[in-house]
């Protein structure tokens, strides 16, 4: 049965009954869309919208496709680029969010650059990034969640575009981070005609391995017997400030940034409180616990490890969002764990009443392998993406305390090796690992930067139009209040920048990629 409903994914994209009228103006163009007819599709407004800000004048569409597809599409009215751009979405998903800021799942960063713009609510409507009930027995919407949203959606943009124009897009890119970047390997794994290029940062590809196990271990790491936590919260700085010290000069410059944690032995041992001491600059005895097993790899009864990496060294400054809450807040990783376990992660859902501290990780894992097979993008084949020709840009922070890093180098290093190497590799994908950076560069608390500080989009472009294959991407750190800090460049996997020992740290000509 569970193969049958995969027959669900999206059939071949069929011609509109009737297309928009040249003649009536602009507004007038834009309203007879919504009397499109597209097969499975149902199309609720189109509306001309006047520009704004920096937002230019564009024609707003929204629909859904049958039987829960939200979306929205943003068409300008003028000075259209010729190209379709979409985005992906976050965690969960279970909202259109048409005017997300910046670059992360933000169709408006397309729109801005004269491209029509997609995006789309995944299949579902939920409260934040963090509910999963939608999916509790329902497994069509689990199905549009993993892989069905994005190429239907694709598909009916694409006869929106060419309807309203009156001519198709001549190019087309996707760019997601975390599920958008599980969604964008998703596309070039098992859709790889729908884009030309394709973004994937942050990528959440492997979400049973991840948000199953992995965070199920972190979890469970800093539970107490009552279920409280055991790390406090306020200890964050401390443990930021040992591990800057211990690891910041690993790659021979001490800059702020640690470069590689792999490189690290940072032992939290060292912060222990020693017999009779009890105060702000040491840890207990359970904490220095919880930090033993968050930097180190889920693992079961015979110690084998689950999934690669642990938190890695150097994401300290973004816990309190993602790993240790606040004294206020709880962190958002066990609750990603509870509902993925309760809802999504098994063929048979156990519900609200199951406790995510009774997760088994000698029995539950290979329990998740009928979903996984919705949910994951972590093939390495991208043999019929490479064939025709399409271009595939990943990026993804060493600093990032959800969707860990490794296994993203993992999953590059093995389509590498399917491709026939990494210089094969090179002429499809690249990988991008950035220091210091949030989870989809979220947030700038850190000492990395965020998501404002680069174009990967720009320099997909020259590799999609020009042939200009991305040698470096140009990173630049500023202040809160905008004024810059440093600039460096990321390389490609798995070269590294060299500062070359005279020019200044803070600026990129004094760094040239090299191999490690």
């Amino acid at each position: 049965m569970f193969l049958a409903l995969l027959g669900l994914l999206p059939a071949a994209a069929q011609a509109p009954s009737s297309t928009p009228a040249s003649e009536g103006g602009e507004a007038a163009r834009c309203a007879a869309l919504a009397g499109m007819r597209i097969d499975d599709t149902n199309l609720l407004s189109a509306t001309a919208v006047p520009a704004t800000g920096d937002l230019p004048a564009h024609c707003r569409v929204l629909g859904y496709v049958r039987p829960a597809i939200n979306f929205e599409l943003r068409l300008p009215l003028a000075g259209w680029n010729g190209k379709f751009y979409m985005t992906g979405c976050g965690g969960y998903c279970g909202k259109v969010l048409g005017d997300a800021p910046g670059f992360t799942n933000a169709l408006n960063y397309g729109l801005r650059r004269g491209y029509a713009a997609a995006t789309t609510d995944s299949g579902h409507w939920g409260t934040g990034s963090t509910d999963g009930r939608w999916a509790w027995n329902n497994r069509l919407a689990e199905i549009d969640w993993g892989t069905r949203a994005v190429p239907e959606v694709t598909r009916v943009s694409k006869l929106l575009v060419n309807a309203l124009y009156e001519r198709p897009a001549a190019k087309s890119y996707f760019a997601g981070c975390s599920t958008g970047g599980r969604q964008a390997l998703m596309e070039a794994q098992r859709f790889p005609d729908d884009f030309d290029g394709i973004i994937a940062g942050s990528p959440a590809l492997d979400y049973t391995g991840l948000v199953a196990t992995a965070m199920a271990w972190t979890t469970r790491a800093n539970a107490g017997p009552d279920g409280r936590r055991l790390f406090d919260p306020a200890h964050v700085p401390l443990v930021q400030k040992a591990v800057a010290e211990a690891c910041d000069g690993a790659d021979g410059l001490k800059d702020g940034l640690v470069s590689d944690p792999r490189h690290c032995g940072f032992d939290p041992a060292k912060l222990q409180c020693g017999a009779g001491q009890n105060g702000p600059d040491c840890l207990g005895e359970a904490e220095v616990g919880v930090l033993k097993a968050w930097y180190a790899p889920p693992r079961n009864s015979r110690g084998e490890s689950l999934y690669p990496g642990g938190i890695p060294l150097g994401s300290e400054p973004f816990w309190p969002v993602w790993l240790a809450g606040t004294a206020a807040t709880p962190p958002l990783n066990p609750l990603f764990n509870r509902d993925f376990l309760r809802y999504m992660a098994f063929a048979e859902d156990p519900g609200e009443s199951y406790d995510p501290l009774t997760f088994d990780f000698d029995r539950d894992p290979p329990r998740l392998a009928a979903m996984g097979a919705l949910y994951n993008a972590a093939s390495p084949d991208l043999a019929r993406f490479r064939a025709r020709g399409g271009k595939l840009i990943v990026y993804h922070g060493w600093a990032d305390a959800i969707v860990t890093p490794e296994r993203t180098v993992q999953w590059f290093e093995a389509a590498s090796a399917a491709a026939g190497g990494r210089d094969a590799m090179a002429g499809t994908a690249r990988l991008f690992m950035l220091p210091g950076f949030d989870h989809c560069g979220l947030s700038n608390a850190g000492p990395g930067i965020d998501q404002n500080g680069f174009d990967p989009l720009g320099a997909l472009e020259a590799w999609v139009e020009r042939g200009e294959a991305p040698a470096q991407l140009a990173t630049t750190k500023t202040a809160t209040g905008g004024q810059r800090l440093w600039s460096r460049p990321a390389c490609p996997w798995p070269q590294v920048p060299r500062h070359d020992g005279k020019g200044p740290v803070a600026e990129a000509a004094s760094f040239a990629c090299a191999d490690p």
